[in-house]
């Protein structure tokens, strides 16, 4: 899988304010939910905490990976979110969270969630990738770095 098959550049959002992890994915959830028409913000929401609920996303190293499947999803969408102050994730190390990466999938495509999960979680793994985000100041390099790492 390559990045820009998942992301696009206003699926990109560069030092937002996220306050706690309920408000950040409230947020994203809203953002995803005005870029389309088919996704209903309150399901992505209500989707993305129910698996919260099953555990945390933080994988530690300031990163979290939400992710959810929902019905009405028709490809798989990928977000990508740097805050501009880090916020408690009920990480694995409980250290706060700057990047997060949001994975929306059709509810069908199990084989591909866990697919995209695993690649997201290698590309993340890079602390190089990582310092090349966090060092990014707006929406549209952030995409361009993400995916021409």
């Amino acid at each position: 899988m390559q990045l820009e098959e998942i992301l696009t550049p206003e699926r990109c959002f560069c030092k937002i304010e996220g306050f706690s992890k309920k408000r950040l994915l409230t947020k994203v959830s809203s953002l995803l939910g005005d870029l389309f028409e088919n996704l209903d913000e309150t399901e992505v929401f209500n989707s993305m905490m129910a698996r919260e609920y099953l555990g945390s996303t933080g994988l530690g190293n300031g990163i979290a990976i939400p992710h959810c499947r929902v019905p009405q999803c028709e490809t798989i969408i990928g977000s990508l979110v740097t805050l501009v102050n880090p916020v408690d994730y009920d990480a694995i190390d409980d250290n706060p969270v700057d990047l997060v990466f949001v994975l929306i999938v059709p509810e069908e495509k199990k084989d591909e969630h866990i697919r995209a999960l695993s690649e997201l979680a290698k590309l993340f793994n890079n602390p190089a990738f990582c310092q090349k985000l966090r060092e990014t100041h707006n929406s549209t390099r952030l995409y361009q770095a993400a995916t021409s790492f």
